[in-house]
């Protein structure tokens, strides 16, 4: 058989996942027919985004997690979206929240291990003006994600 593993896990990634109304129809015990108009009823209002798988990162090969404290120049600082842009566009990049404190973004990376972190560092987060510094935080061990107990 052929290996598509790769693509699957970025289509999953992108929200390639439908809920199994079946499924969760007898977990509730209500008819599909509810469970399927409701959910249709949460996408419309936009309360259900996408539907993603959760992965066990070590599996995938993105096993090391680590969250990047941004400062942006004070050029940047009256438009913080802009650099969020920039580096959400990056495949490492799982996350992006501006933030208020000392910090004005918080970037989540996963990549394979701290070589590929360490080169991520040195051609993305380095090279982007207006970042005027950052601190990274490693994760040791992730205990819950995406609504999941690991």
């Amino acid at each position: 058989m052929k290996d598509i593993k790769p693509k699957l896990i970025r289509l999953f990634k992108e929200g390639y996942c439908t809920p199994q109304i079946s499924r969760i129809a007898k977990t509730i015990d209500e008819p599909s027919a509810t469970i399927h108009y409701n959910i249709k009823k949460l996408e419309e209002d936009g309360a259900i985004k996408t539907y993603k798988a959760a992965f066990d990162y070590k599996k995938i090969g993105e096993g090391f997690c680590a969250f990047v404290l941004i400062a942006l120049s004070s050029t940047e600082y009256s438009d913080p979206e802009r650099i969020a842009g920039v580096l959400a566009k990056h495949k490492e990049v799982e996350s992006v929240n501006i933030v208020a404190g000392d910090w004005e973004l918080i970037v989540k990376i996963r990549t394979k291990d701290q070589d590929e972190y360490f080169s991520f560092l040195k051609s993305v987060i380095s090279r982007e003006k207006g970042i005027e510094k950052s601190r990274s935080i490693i994760s040791l061990k992730e205990i819950k994600t995406v609504f999941i107990k690991t």
